[in-house]
């Protein structure tokens, strides 16, 4: 899984994030409009410098993928928070 940087901003394909949320891809899009798919872009510095963090929240559960500097997903992390959205 690789996530491009448009405009300094991320961007992760709906075939990519939709399963990890439990939805089908085709209502990440919708899901992220009205709210109830919501996200965190975190930049690393110091010794994570080169590395960003990507953390999506829905329905209880909260899925984070840090990525190297090309965008290369280097660890994915899903778990349940407890509360929904």
């Amino acid at each position: 899984m690789k996530i491009q940087i448009e405009n300094d901003q991320p961007v992760i394909d709906a075939q990519d994030l939709g399963p990890l949320l439990g939805l089908h891809p085709a209502e990440v899009q919708a899901k992220m409009r009205s709210g109830h798919i919501t996200s965190t872009y975190e930049v690393g510095q110091g010794e994570d410098a080169g590395r960003f963090r990507l953390t999506f929240f829905h329905a209880g559960k909260r899925v984070r993928l840090t990525c190297n500097e090309d965008g290369d997903v280097i660890s994915k992390i899903r778990t349940d928070t407890g509360t929904r959205t």
